[in-house]
């Protein structure tokens, strides 16, 4: 791909950078050139009239086989959620569902402008089979319990994934390591996955204190909070971190991960919808600790549309705090480009809009009602926006989506599949 997009607004979200009016070059999988009137041979020349390019929304926290659940087990409380509805469900699928469920939510992220994501789940390949056949960008690891023995199988299939697609597809895969979350995995194999991340020299990626109960009972077994808990482990010694929620945190606590490596995977919409609290994102900033976003999967969260996360982490940090100007537009659209990106140990490629960086980026459609006027276009992008105003999406220089149509997915025939699985998974529930 050899493509010049001119005449758009571009919103790059580096540091200090304001949003200019101008052209961006793309080359094989990078950005070349970003400025005003760039004069460029290539195959392709863009008309961008009327369009804000930005980098691609990083979905720093999914399970993406859970979008075959969406709708299924809605207004239940987290426990009766989990055992009366996920867990029966998850029971029933096979390797061919989470294919099939991945792709749905990739379908979603690409039309609603994601290009790279987090996802921690089982049947793992099938999931890398399917983001190698769509073409985004994703972290991939297989969450690990280790409430019983099952001699070691969910650790072979952890390193299985890893041996396996670290670094394949085209560099576009990324491995990590997840026990699940410090409630489902006691000190000695959290300790040993700790060991393991730190000689592999491989994130991990963690749940923790998503919920009031989770406290509770951390606090019962150990005496400890939850990020005590891994802080005495090691968790935070060496090992580049992914701490999922970390909705119900003390000062001390967010104390302990000031200077971590990594940071907080927000997820405002799930946690909302599932009744678990306010994350004290403002807090954890202050303190220096990088927070970006996630959506959870589409069993909780009900969609996968990064621009509803940017919304609900902006406003309801307002509203916690009593103040308008806490987490304003910019730093929100931050968390789920920049920020987010460092969460997945990635940011070195994309992240931000640069020459020299991976083409992962999206056009979004300014020429409608609800994004008019243009006075501040990280105001409409963060609190007007939504994901159908997306019209390209791009990731390593590939088109994935053009004028709203999928070029990598055949979505009628995803749709069916979708629909004839999910039907069969939640029969009987």
């Amino acid at each position: 791909m050899n493509t010049l997009i001119k005449n758009v607004i571009i919103v790059t979200m580096k540091e200090g950078d304001t949003p200019f009016h101008g052209d961006i070059h793309l080359a094989g999988d990078t950005i070349q050139q970003i400025g005003p009137a760039l004069d460029v041979d290539a195959d392709e020349v863009w008309d961008g009239q009327g369009m804000a390019v930005m980098p691609g929304l990083i979905n720093a926290h999914q399970h993406t086989p859970m979008s075959l659940l969406r709708g299924f087990s809605d207004d239940l409380k987290l426990m009766d959620w989990l055992e009366r509805k996920m867990l029966p469900a998850e029971a029933n699928m096979t390797p061919e569902d989470i294919y099939w469920g991945a792709k749905l939510s990739m379908a979603e992220m690409i039309k609603s402008g994601t290009t790279a994501f987090a996802d921690m789940y089982i049947h793992m390949d099938e999931i890398a089979a399917a983001v190698d056949e769509v073409g985004m960008r994703a972290s991939l690891s297989r969450g690990m319990v280790f409430l019983q023995d099952d001699g070691g199988q969910r650790l072979t299939e952890a390193l299985g994934l890893i041996e396996r697609w670290n670094g394949k597809a085209d560099g576009r895969i990324t491995t990590m390591l997840a026990p699940h979350a410090p409630y489902t995995c006691p000190p000695e194999p959290l300790k040993r996955i700790v060991r393991l991340a730190e000689e592999m020299r491989l994130p991990i990626h963690i749940h923790l204190a998503e919920t009031i109960e989770e406290v509770m009972s951390i606090r019962e077994k150990y005496n400890e909070t939850p990020a005590e808990y891994l802080y005495n482990i090691g968790l935070f010694d060496k090992a580049h971190v992914l701490l999922a929620h970390g909705v119900h945190m003390t000062r001390g606590d967010i104390g302990l991960l000031r200077g971590m490596r990594g940071g907080v995977a927000h997820n405002p919409v799930s946690n909302l919808k599932l009744g678990c609290g306010i994350a004290p994102v403002a807090d954890m900033m202050k303190q220096n600790i990088v927070v970006g976003l996630g959506t959870d999967g589409a069993g909780s969260a009900a969609t996968v549309d990064m621009f509803e996360e940017i919304k609900a982490a902006a406003w309801l940090q307002k509203l916690d705090y009593g103040d308008p100007t806490m987490l304003p537009a910019g730093q929100a659209l931050r968390m789920a480009t920049r920020d987010s990106a460092k969460l997945l140990n990635i940011d070195r490629e994309v992240g931000t809009l640069e020459a020299g960086k991976r083409a992962d980026l999206i056009l979004v459609d300014m020429n409608k009602p609800h994004l008019q006027p243009v006075h501040q276009i990280e105001s409409l992008l963060a609190y007007s926006a939504n994901g159908a105003d997306v019209d390209t999406t791009i990731v390593n220089g590939q088109v994935l989506m053009r004028h709203r149509q999928l070029a990598t997915i055949d979505e009628d025939e995803m749709l069916r599949q979708a629909a004839i699985r999910a039907k069969r998974i939640v029969a009987g529930i």
